[in-house]
């Protein structure tokens, strides 16, 4: 394990007066994840050199950091005594990075530890690797962790993951459960079938299996097989299991909730996908999130461990616009030989492999508690855990099914303080909250006995008041529905539009050749080093103030509050020159000019709530049809839910437009049959037309609290 190998790294403690420069650790950082040994090497002290040869560092670094990179997310903690503490993340951790420069500048000090408050120290868990046997004769490779100092029998706590599990530290040094971990539990980790250390195939998000075939598997039977051998082999468990996770995580705690074994008693999904084609990792509304889609798939799926696509520059805007119509991807890059983007070519519609898969078709009434998470700017599974949600609790007839909701990326709960994202301050350690508060609380109950268990049906983290609120329904039924419409020169207001001129539209010319990026650039690839992937939804929208392909309307300065808090839909009556069109809507917050709490913040336009709706699928996601030049037709796009205040000062803003890339393919706007046989010939430009007239009154639908 890469924790335990670097920990041979540190040097002795450097003096007050010697330094760390934040250009040597950048370039640390950098040679490391260009995997350049050469480069690292050279930046360590002749001392440090001498303890440290260089056969030994290229196999170390080979063998135990190269697995784990890249490193992303940097940030400088704090100094002490010479050494500069970062907090780096990985593929699969928060890890702690400490460097130290000797007096000629050269890395003196190099230590690499799991993330975690406390400092390191022995193990409080004992850790056993073994093979659980499947029901079919597949083994998977599963972890355990067990208190050193266990007295009474203990329940489970399982996660199973496609991301690799040998790194995992001691539990009590994992900050996503050490809450738990002091608690007590025994934690089982296991790669899933066909990834890593696992046996058998994998496949992305495995169907539900034919239950008339006893000998047929899906991640149900193998969470289910995985249970019985726990509690047959492993001493001293208390009869009771939970399963939780986030992202694929949490879609494995779904399946395992689905068809539960019998000691399965609470799980909690956290970010889990719920339909892959309408609103979550690869599609929204039907529009295919190009980029993402493309570099999980094949991080995923080009070998059994994770593996970034060689892209070869650093801002891949420039690589997705270069490689033209959808189609080139398989001609010149992935030759047919990754599963899902052939799906992704093979089903262009909802048809009955996207339903499949969804979890509408999986779930019916909640078989064991579930608390379901989400983060309001999670920029993979926003979608997912707010569906799994709203599909289980109609069926929830024993009041097993909850919801939390936080100011968070994806899986932005799991470490850190969660006191702000990018440049959101939250004023409150909101993470450490959910972890503390809600999570460990949740299964200490459920799985222990311990407390009163009265947790409210949803928890949600009201933004702008940054105040935790209860409700006893999600979204609330006490919100009132109130149009904001929009308006000539740019106005958004309540009042609804009197115009009946023709002429009361706005319009842009969207340009598949020229498309906006959705965040600013260089738009590093999604995982890779230096990346901006996990904050980009929190990013200041003035980057497209001035492009002509981008329409805003705002309020005046608001005289008072306006709490949105429940759901929101957009409903746009447009009209495109071309066939086919995308529309993009984007909630907007925008900031005072004068802002003296932080001038930093002057102006900022901070996205609330947004999303894409492919025109051709808004009769149905399943038969889509050219739309007829010029023709103005409603679309509704729903932009989820919310919980925000917007504050006195604040004006509230709506932008729409017609591409978002490359996390959106460019729609070619000439309608063609499937947009993975595009032809380069069928990319054009058109003319987008957003009205605002008394026949056609465009706006966005607020749940607001009076």
């Amino acid at each position: 394990m890469a924790i335990l190998s670097l920990k041979l790294f540190a040097q002795s403690p450097t003096t007050a007066n010697e330094k760390i420069t934040d250009s040597v650790a950048q370039l640390a950082f950098n040679y490391l994840n260009d995997k350049n040994i050469d480069a690292m090497y050279a930046l360590l002290g002749k001392d440090f050199q001498k303890e440290l040869p260089y056969n030994t560092f290229k196999t170390v670094s080979q063998s135990q950091i190269f697995p784990e990179l890249p490193f992303y997310n940097i940030t400088f903690k704090k100094a002490n005594d010479g050494i500069s503490k970062y907090q780096a993340k990985t593929k699969n951790n928060v890890f702690k990075v400490l460097i130290g420069l000797d007096s000629v500048n050269k890395i003196k000090t190099f230590s690499l530890n799991t993330w975690s408050d406390e400092e390191p120290g022995a193990d409080k868990y004992k850790k056993q690797d073994v093979m659980i046997l499947m029901r079919d004769g597949i083994k998977l490779h599963t972890v355990i962790f067990i208190p050193i100092e266990q007295t009474a029998s203990l329940p489970f706590l399982l996660e199973r993951t496609p991301y690799g599990i040998d790194s995992y530290p001691s539990p009590e040094k994992n900050a996503y459960v050490k809450d738990m971990a002091k608690d007590g539990y025994i934690f089982v980790y296991q790669d899933i079938r066909g990834r890593y250390l696992s046996e058998g195939k994998f496949e992305m998000q495995r169907f539900t299996r034919n239950k008339k075939d006893p000998k047929a598997i899906d991640e149900s039977t193998d969470t289910y097989d995985t249970f019985d051998w726990l509690l047959k082999n492993i001493p001293k468990n208390n009869g009771k299991a939970g399963m939780y996770g986030i992202s694929y995580d949490g879609w494995t705690a779904v399946m395992g909730a689905i068809d539960p074994h019998p000691a399965l008693v609470a799980v909690s999904e956290q970010a889990s996908p719920a339909d892959m084609f309408l609103g979550d990792d690869f599609h929204h509304n039907g529009a295919f999130r190009l980029s993402y889609g493309f570099e999980y798939a094949f991080m995923e799926e080009a070998s059994k461990t994770d593996s970034l696509y060689p892209f070869g520059m650093h801002d891949v805007y420039n690589w997705y616009l270069n490689l033209g119509p959808l189609s080139n991807i398989n001609k010149k890059y992935l030759f047919n030989k990754i599963p899902s983007w052939n799906n992704f070519a093979n089903h262009p519609n909802n048809d009955d492999f996207w339903k499949k898969q969804a979890l509408a078709t999986r779930l019916d009434s909640p078989r064991v508690f579930i608390m379901n998470v989400a983060g309001w700017w999670d920029q993979e599974d926003f979608y997912g855990p707010q569906k799994a949600y709203e599909t289980w609790e109609k069926n929830d007839r024993n009041h097993k099914n909850y919801i939390v909701i936080g100011p968070w990326n994806h899986g932005g709960w799991a470490e850190g303080t969660g006191d702000k994202l990018g440049n959101i301050h939250f004023d409150s350690a909101t993470a450490q909250t959910f972890r503390e508060q809600i999570q460990a609380r949740w299964f200490a109950y459920y799985l222990k006995g311990i407390g009163d268990g009265k947790f409210a049906e949803a928890i949600t983290f009201q933004t702008g008041s940054n105040t935790w609120k209860t409700y006893d329904s999600w979204p609330p039924k006490e919100a009132v529905k109130k149009n904001l419409y929009f308006h000539a020169n740019g106005k958004l207001s309540f009042d609804k539009p009197t115009s009946n001129e023709p002429t009361a539209f706005d319009h842009y010319i969207s340009d598949p050749a020229h498309p906006v990026p959705y965040r600013t650039r260089p738009i590093e690839e999604t995982y890779g080093p230096g990346s901006r992937w996990y904050t980009w939804l929190t990013e200041d929208q003035r980057f497209v103030d001035n492009r002509p392909d981008v329409l805003s309307w705002k309020t005046e300065i608001l005289a008072e509050d306006v709490t949105v808090t429940g759901s929101i839909l957009a409903k746009l009556f447009a009209a495109t020159s071309g066939s086919d069109a995308d529309w993009v809507v984007k909630l907007i917050d925008v900031y005072p000019d004068d802002y003296p709490e932080d001038i930093q913040m002057a102006g900022y336009e901070f996205m609330v709530a947004n999303d894409v709706f492919r025109g051709r699928f808004r009769k149905s996601f399943e038969k889509p049809e050219a739309i007829v030049p010029d023709k103005t037709e409603e679309y509704a796009i729903d932009l989820h839910s919310l919980n925000h205040v917007f504050k006195k000062g604040h004006r509230i803003m709506v932008q729409v437009q017609s591409t978002w890339f490359p996390i959106i393919d460019r729609n070619p706007q000439k309608f063609v049959p499937n947009i993975f046989e595009a032809t380069e010939k069928d990319f054009q430009a058109a003319t987008q037309k957003i009205y605002h007239s008394v026949q056609w009154p465009s706006s966005i639908e607020l749940s607001v609290m009076e």
